[in-house]
């Protein structure tokens, strides 16, 4: 595999497992508060510069140039080596020091919806519960969380960065 795009991937992979134990961390200290999205995607994208960084890098070691689509797929394997540790790292988190995230998730979406949507939240925490019970959907959920993402990024970063 390409130096750059394991590097960028590796760099990257860092910022996101950090968000990754540090909001663990806060949810198993504040159990009451909920960790904003925003943050969560923020974090993401800050991982996603060494996307950008990567398609510039291999840009550079081309000679100053890059087709869309080197550009793309080397953004797209960058993104997916973030998101594979993404996965992995979460994966320790949750079967090593949080195995009741999926009550913890369910009880806080279902305290934050309105009276009239209880039974429907209900209903849909519940399925969400038996889901997460299957490593196999927890893996396909955490991977949902940040992949896409990266692949949108890699498409923009591929746009602006090719040169023929």
């Amino acid at each position: 595999m390409n130096k750059i795009i394991l590097k960028n991937g590796l760099f990257g992979s860092i910022i996101v497992s950090a968000l990754l134990v540090f909001v663990t961390m806060y949810m198993r200290a504040n159990p009451e508060k909920e960790v904003s999205m925003l943050i969560g995607f923020t974090v993401m994208t800050l991982a996603f510069f060494f996307l950008f960084w990567g398609i510039k890098q291999q840009r550079e070691a081309n000679n100053g140039l890059i087709s869309f689509g080197k550009a793309f797929m080397t953004g797209f394997w960058i993104s997916l080596i973030i998101s594979t540790i993404y996965v992995l790292v979460w994966l320790i988190i949750l079967y090593n020091f949080f195995p009741n995230f999926a009550e913890h998730y369910t009880d806080m979406a279902i305290q934050k919806a309105s009276p009239d949507e209880v039974a429907k939240v209900t209903e849909e925490m519940n399925s969400f519960k038996e889901m997460y019970k299957n490593p196999i959907m927890v893996i396909l959920f955490t991977y949902m969380e940040i992949l896409p993402l990266g692949i949108v990024i890699s498409f923009i970063s591929a746009l602006i960065l090719k040169k023929k």
